[in-house]
């Protein structure tokens, strides 16, 4: 998409990496100009995402705004970028919530904050890729760079246990990466063996027409589903989200459930499922009965933690099962819902978070024990928290029920039983929410918090503006989820065609 001459998918997805060698220029001890300088990059992306949507056609099939520029032409390698309406609403998601947490980040941040914030803008570049990316070995480069600077904000500016816990962040995903590697050069080198040629042999929109090998599909399938399933988390893969949450600082943990766990799903739905669509039919009987374990394993689990981080970390691997079910069950309602419960589960959850990270700031402690009565002291951050436990229990009228309704509706034309199992959890969430609200908010002011004195405080304007635009955004999808589905519908329905009809053992048109 070309806007008076600017590559706006390129400026999208670079413009955070301007700000971050800008910053790099700058010395560390001028943290005022250090700090508007990361937010001003990350709002010009997000306003040039915004920009976007001014030509898109979402009544168009296949990718639109499509950059190309030959990079390896002996291996057939571009610099390839395009747009779909999944893309799109990912690629916003992202923007916006890259900006509000950099501007969280201005107060709790206290060292370092130079090399945080160009952290945090490689990291943006490393998302936005990942969702425009139509190469493969591109795809791959900005899937790998998302991995290093969140191995820094964790290992750096995360808690006490942070350096178990990015070791087990990084090798969790570095060992589902390496096998998507192979499975990425296993798919290029069957096209070039194929057609005799390297040209094409990882360009995205060649590949899914290409019939692969159904052995190739089935392990190719495979490695792509270990990598994306580490990613989102799915059951029994998991255990490493807890922990990076627990250490991560809030604007680290706020884009980590917010968009990093949105990776693993966008990769089901933009390369595993058109890539390998027979390998995907075999494979998503197992999925189903993964993601059904993951949605009542997060819940139950969720329901006994005594961390407010660990209830939000395990309540995001039960939300996160609902993609995956609506996913897998290749039905249109039900892919469409889980696009959308990505959109609002990174909206909910990212708000969820940062609302943890409000209240840390002032008492240094997470413990749900310890917490009581925060509606007397702090009235504005009690009712701004109990609008999001409400979101994301899933009330009507907030973008929470709209997605895990559709997943449902689809799950059950396909498995009343699956589908009774998804329903019988949403209960199980509003369990755990309401009774952790209850803790925190209401009754007599706990000892531990009345102990703090002056230092509890109501939410500052900075946290105000940080949380604000995520009630908007909660209460226009939940009342016009239209906004999402209309921009998703033709790129679901050609999704799920490929899957219906895979192509096998040829090439074809």
């Amino acid at each position: 998409m070309v806007l008076s001459g600017v590559p706006l998918l390129t400026v999208v997805t670079f413009a955070p990496l301007v700000g971050a060698l800008l910053i790099a220029l700058v010395p560390r001890q001028r943290e005022g100009l250090i700090r508007w300088l990361a937010l001003t990059a990350a709002v010009v992306a997000f306003v040039a995402s915004l920009a976007l949507l001014v030509d898109f056609r979402p009544d168009i099939a296949g990718f639109q705004a499509v950059e190309e520029v030959g990079w390896i032409p002996a291996f057939g390698i571009e610099y390839k970028l395009g747009l779909d309406g999944i893309s799109l609403v990912l690629v916003i998601l992202t923007t916006t919530l890259s900006a509000i947490s950099i501007l969280a980040s201005f107060g709790p941040i206290k060292s370092r904050m130079k090399e945080y914030l160009i952290s945090f803008l490689i990291l943006e570049v490393g998302l936005i890729g990942v969702f425009l990316a139509l190469d493969l070995f591109l795809f791959y480069i900005f899937w790998e760079i998302v991995l290093v600077p969140m191995y820094l904000i964790i290992g750096i500016w995360g808690g006490t246990n942070r350096i178990y816990a990015t070791l087990k962040f990084v090798l969790y995903t570095l060992v589902g990466s390496l096998l998507m590697l192979v499975a990425i050069l296993a798919t290029a080198f069957s096209f070039q063996a194929a057609t005799g040629s390297w040209a094409g042999a990882f360009d995205f929109e060649q590949l899914r027409t290409f019939g692969f090998d159904p052995g190739l599909q089935f392990l190719a399938f495979g490695a792509f589903f270990l990598a994306f399933a580490i990613k989102v988390p799915m059951f029994p893969l998991h255990t490493w989200l807890p922990d990076a949450h627990v250490e991560a600082p809030t604007a680290g943990s706020v884009i980590l459930a917010a968009v990093m766990l949105k990776l693993g799903a966008y990769g089901f739905i933009r390369f595993a499922l058109p890539l390998f669509p027979q390998a995907a039919q075999e494979w998503a009987p197992a999925i189903i009965v993964l993601s059904l374990i993951a949605i009542i394993y997060g819940a139950i689990v969720a329901l006994v933690q005594p961390d407010l981080k660990k209830l939000v970390a395990y309540s995001s691997v039960s939300h996160m099962g609902f993609v995956t079910l609506g996913i897998f069950i290749f039905q249109e309602q039900g892919l469409q819902g889980a696009i959308l419960q990505m959109v609002n589960h990174g909206v909910i959850t990212g708000a969820l978070f940062l609302l943890v990270g409000v209240i840390y700031e002032r008492t240094h402690d997470r413990a749900i024990a310890k917490m009581g009565g925060l509606a007397a002291p702090t009235p504005v951050y009690a009712a701004i928290f109990g609008f999001f436990m409400l979101a994301s229990l899933g009330l009507p009228g907030m973008s929470g029920f709209v997605g895990e309704f559709l997943v449902l509706l689809g799950t059950f034309d396909v498995s009343p039983i699956a589908a009774a199992i998804a329903t019988f959890v949403i209960i199980l969430s509003a369990a755990y929410l309401m009774w952790m609200f209850q803790r925190v908010v209401f009754g007599e002011l706990s000892d531990f918090l009345r102990g703090l004195g002056h230092h509890l405080t109501d939410m500052t304007p900075r946290e105000l503006l940080t949380v604000t635009p995520l009630v908007g955004l909660t209460l226009a999808l939940g009342v016009a989820p239209g906004l999402v589905l209309d921009l998703i519908a033709m790129p679901v329905t050609e999704v799920l065609a490929r899957v219906a009809a895979p192509l096998v053992g040829a090439a074809g048109p």
